[in-house]
């Protein structure tokens, strides 16, 4: 990577303000989805290195919550700027471990340090209550106070904007951080957990781990210390999480899959459809638990709207995200690239047909666009996160929504109108 400031390439865990390594020695490869080249290793760590995480967390715990939100909001705002000026490094280790165009990684760059500049702001905010008693006399008073040490474990898709997504409104209200990120883009996180020392996060409020998703979501989930627990992934396996909160009795948000419909009336302007579409559907690759997946549109517009939609997604570029011509990187790995030819040849076996794309070669895929498609295909009920965009029609307004609420996922939506 030709970064400018190679420190922020970390290859070890931020745990108590100290970089380590894993007591086992172990390590993970981390490697480029474009070439499948390996571009850094990573600590392999386990269940006593997160225990270790939280309770630097816990001991940090006191004094961050003791400190004003001033002083916490202005920690945060040099995070910000620390982010801000590191865009290009940052967007280069990203697209590296990632794959999405370098263009779209500073993107994600600017809309993950959004978060910390947000909350510092609202840091400032944390108004309380006064309530009217149920007597005379009487007043109720509300404080908000930090809840304590909260965790995480984050995607592999944007992996430094659901990082800052989570870290800065917990350390705005004065509670400590232990993320585990994906094992597939860990640089990312590591980069932060840098910037954060370098903006004055006190040592042990932000902590960085890497290594088995079982055994550290299994501490994160079990200790009786975490009082917050935040999870972006999979249905399935925030299902397992939840379960494993349940006996401490945690707080919990959960962000997990989708099946997002996308609704054209016959009276949208189809320029601006195709537009939203293009951005809906394609962005990552596909790749986004808050994609447009099913396509709706009404028969009235169905042929106008396939025809412009299929030409726009047929111009699409796919290639390294180094390439400024590249409109879609890599999917992430091969996995992904066969659950997408899988996905695809369900299709085309219950009557769809390929109106755009439909090939590609290893991790790359074309943004292909569906025709035909029916209630009988997989892409109708499960989560894609794949550039397939297949299109349904429709009749009737109530026949739209009964189609789109006719899924177990409930995400996100789009219409246009």
């Amino acid at each position: 990577m030709n970064l400018k400031d190679a420190s922020l390439l970390q290859t070890r865990c931020l745990i108590g303000g100290q970089w380590q390594t894993a007591d086992s020695g172990r390590t993970l490869a981390v490697t480029n989805p474009a070439t499948g080249e390996t571009v850094a290793h990573v600590p392999d760590m386990g269940a006593d290195e997160t225990r270790r995480a939280i309770a630097a967390a816990e001991a940090a715990r006191a004094d961050w919550a003791g400190r004003t939100a001033r002083q916490r909001a202005d920690i945060l705002r040099r995070w910000f700027g620390l982010m801000t000026e590191h865009t290009n490094d940052l967007a280069i280790i990203l697209s590296t471990e990632q794959g999405k165009p370098l263009a779209e990684a500073r993107g994600e760059i600017a809309y993950g340090a959004s978060y910390l500049a947000w909350y510092a702001e609202e840091a400032l905010r944390l108004y309380g209550d006064i309530i009217p008693g149920n007597a005379p006399g009487q007043r109720i008073l509300v404080l908000r106070q930090p809840v304590g040490v909260c965790a995480a474990i984050t995607p592999w898709n944007f992996p430094c904007a659901m990082i800052t997504r989570k870290a800065a409104p917990a350390l705005a209200a004065g509670c400590t951080f232990v993320v585990r990120p994906a094992s597939a883009t860990p640089l990312s996180a590591l980069a932060l957990g840098e910037l954060a020392q370098r903006a004055g996060v006190p040592p042990g409020v932000f902590n960085v781990i890497t290594g088995s998703s079982r055994a550290i979501g299994a501490e994160l989930t079990a200790s009786d210390t975490v009082k917050k627990f935040s999870f972006t992934g999979s249905t399935e396996t925030g299902r397992l999480l939840l379960a494993q909160c349940a006996p401490t009795v945690k707080k919990v948000s959960m962000e997990l899959g989708g099946n997002a419909p996308f609704i054209v009336f016959d009276d949208a302007d189809l320029d601006a459809t195709v537009s939203g579409a293009l951005a809906a559907k394609f962005r990552n690759a596909g790749q986004t638990c808050v994609c447009a997946n099913r396509i709706y549109v009404q028969r009235g517009v169905y042929e106008a709207f396939a025809a412009k939609f299929a030409a726009a997604a047929g111009s699409l570029k796919t290639g390294s995200g180094f390439d400024a011509a590249s409109d879609l990187g890599p999917l992430i790995d091969d996995k992904a690239a066969d659950h997408t030819r899988a996905m695809l040849a369900d299709a085309l076996e219950n009557g769809g047909r390929v109106l755009c794309g439909g090939s590609g070669a290893g991790r790359f895929f074309d943004a292909t666009v569906i025709g035909g498609a029916n209630t009988q295909m997989r892409v109708a009920r499960e989560e894609i996160f794949a550039p397939l965009a297949p299109l349904f029609v429709f009749d009737s307004e109530e026949e739209a929504v009964a189609l789109a609420n006719d899924t177990e996922y409930g995400l996100a939506a789009y219409f246009y109108s």
